[in-house]
């Protein structure tokens, strides 16, 4: 039996964790695996009416638990940011989730915007690092009349004093946000993706960064990628800056097998990722923990303006729970969720509205309820 923590989240969230949920319950009995739910209110609705995020003692709670299965958080009637850093980037951070797993997979069945590619071109892997680079948080922006000649902004950092000198006139603005990269953290993702490669039977690790400008904190990275590569001597590597695989995905998705990028490439690069298998609405992602807890999410948003509407499409959330139950080890009941998922697609009698499509969220998961009935017989 494994112990789930459940946060439908906002918006579209719990209907889309709803098909995903029972999806999951239903593949696992087939298989006498049983799933215990612990759902979580934390979300904007709950923020609103308690003023209350993610308490320090329930992230504790979660800590016991084997994986964490997210809808989505957002509303507008929450400040941008709040939900964000203090739910999502919140449980990333403390439980050290330092793995962005995001599969660029393009299903059949679903057409990509990339002309004459089709799913045997678009199949990769992002493995993105996840707590470091620009977004450890340290930075701040003031105007002139803010700051006094003689201010020094002044941030502990990893236990070094870091300290920068400005001298700002009138209503002269600043803004600034330091990046950090560890030779640990570097390596620790870089290995994975390795790990990774090998796992899949795949041959061949990319990795993305912008060392020809951002030498410093970027050479770093490429010098850590080839020396964790001499441990992987029967798997090839290739080496490109963010500019250029932005190209690259568009025009020859079909070079790339693993791709292992630092966190600001790798969040800017996953999105043209999702675009190119077809949308949102089908992309899952993992937040990954090999030695803790992990958590599971679509990448799509709250969507608030189709909330409870049945147009919200399950899929990504349906294969983020299939990654999920991968990574406790019940692999079989990930593939035979992805594949029925492939098939129910593949077939095109229920299509996603996004697709232009009628089938509703509900009729979706249906759909893929009812293929898997057909197992049992």
């Amino acid at each position: 039996m494994y112990n789930i923590a459940l946060i439908p989240g906002d918006g579209i969230g719990p209907e889309v964790i709803r098909e995903g949920k029972r999806i999951i319950d239903f593949a696992s009995e087939l298989n006498n695996v049983q799933i215990n739910w612990v759902e979580f209110p934390f979300g904007a609705e709950h923020y609103l009416k308690k003023g209350e995020l993610l308490p320090d003692s329930v992230l504790e709670e979660i800590k016991g638990m084997d994986a964490i299965y997210l809808g989505a958080v957002g509303d507008p009637q929450v400040k941008p940011g709040i939900l964000e850093k203090e739910i999502l980037l919140k449980i990333r951070f403390s439980l050290d989730q330092y793995i962005n797993l995001r599969p660029i997979r393009l299903l059949q069945g679903i057409e990509s915007p990339l002309r004459n590619k089709t799913f045997k071109n678009i199949n990769f892997y992002v493995v993105r690092e996840n707590t470091e680079d620009f977004y450890i948080g340290t930075g701040s922006s003031f105007k002139g009349k803010e700051y006094h000649s003689d201010h020094v902004i002044k941030r502990n950092l990893f236990q070094s004093n870091i300290q920068i000198d400005f001298q700002l006139d009138g209503e002269e603005e600043i803004g600034y946000q330091l990046g950090l990269l560890t030779r640990k953290g570097s390596d620790r993702i870089i290995r994975y993706a390795f790990e990774l490669a090998e796992k899949k039977g795949l041959s061949k690790v990319s990795t993305v960064d912008k060392a020809n400008v951002l030498s410093d904190m970027y050479g770093l990275w490429r010098r850590v990628f080839k020396d964790v590569s001499r441990d992987f001597p029967d798997i090839s590597t290739d080496y490109y800056y963010v500019d250029a695989m932005t190209m690259l995905m568009v025009t020859n998705p079909e070079r790339f097998q693993i791709v292992v990028t630092p966190n600001m490439f790798g969040d800017i690069i996953t999105d043209l990722g999702a675009a190119i298998q077809g949308g949102i609405g089908i992309a899952a992602s993992a937040n990954i923990n090999p030695e803790g807890i992990s958590m599971f999410e679509p990448i799509h948003g709250s969507a608030p303006d189709i909330k409870n509407q049945g147009k919200a499409n399950p899929i990504a959330a349906i294969l983020a729970g299939a990654m999920m139950l991968d990574s406790l080890g019940e692999t079989k009941i990930a593939s035979t969720i992805e594949n029925v998922t492939q098939e129910v697609l593949k077939e095109g009698k229920i299509k996603p509205i996004e697709f232009g499509g009628k089938a509703s969220t509900s009729e979706i998961g249906d759909g893929i309820i009812k293929k898997l009935k057909k197992l049992l017989n």
